[in-house]
This record gives structure tokens, sequence and C-alpha cells, in this order.
């Protein structure tokens, strides 16, 4: 596996603040149909939780935020890909998803949309095609 200059390799998670694990985990499994990856008990009362879209190398951990923190920084955003923007956006509104409108498709710049988890943290959906 190729290496940067400073031996890092590949993204192997993305944590995610979120005010109720429970409930994060319910929308991430449920609503998009991710993978549950890990739900283990660390440390002193505290929850690992890792979900991934199925077949994905990299997974979303879904953390409760550090302390004197909220979840929802507004300029944070996780994007995942998709090869049919049109039918995932529709699949996430049939679910009660909070999603935009789709944007973007000019000359080199793919489609894409940006939707809301339940603590309004932005994940974006971007349309890659095959070339």
């Amino acid at each position: 596996m190729p290496q940067t200059a400073t031996h890092i390799a590949k993204l192997g998670r993305v944590i995610i603040p979120v005010s109720d694990q429970d409930r994060s985990l319910e929308f991430y499994a449920d609503k998009l149909g991710f993978e549950v990856r890990a739900d283990v008990p660390f440390g002193e009362g505290d929850r690992w939780i890792e979900v991934a879209p199925p077949g994905s190398d990299a997974a979303v951990a879904i953390m409760p935020p550090r302390p004197g923190e909220t979840p929802n920084n507004p300029q944070t955003c996780v994007a995942f890909t998709t090869d049919d923007l049109d039918a995932a956006r529709a699949a996430l509104k049939e679910r009660d998803v909070d999603v935009d409108e789709p944007m973007g498709g000019e000359g080199p710049v793919p489609r894409m949309f940006f939707f809301r988890d339940l603590d309004r943290n932005n994940l974006l959906l971007v349309e890659e095609n095959e070339s």
C-alpha cells in the first residue's frame, strides 16, 4: 500500500459528535442503511460505535462530543459517494432525512447535495460517474 511521506496510508474513520448515541445509531443504520461495525463499551461508561456504508473501507464513529463541546459544528462535513444521486436522494427523503436540493454538475464539478443527521451535522452525497 502506498504511503505519504508521513507514513499515513488511508482514511480509517471519521468521528462525528452526537448528542444521543442510540438515536444516532438508529439514524445511520436504519435511515442511511449503514452496517454496524462496532458497538462496544470502553473506559468508564463510554461506548465506541462505528458504522459504515456496506463495503466501505472507512467508517464513521458516532461519539458524544468532548467535554465542553457540542455536536453540530456547521463547518464540519463528511462526504459520501453514490453512483445514482437522484435515487439516493429519493430514498433518503422517503426515510424523512433532511436533504437539500442537488447542485453542481457543471464542468468538472460533480452533482451533489447536502443532508443532515439528527444533530444537524452536515453530510454530503457526491455522484461519482465512471469515466
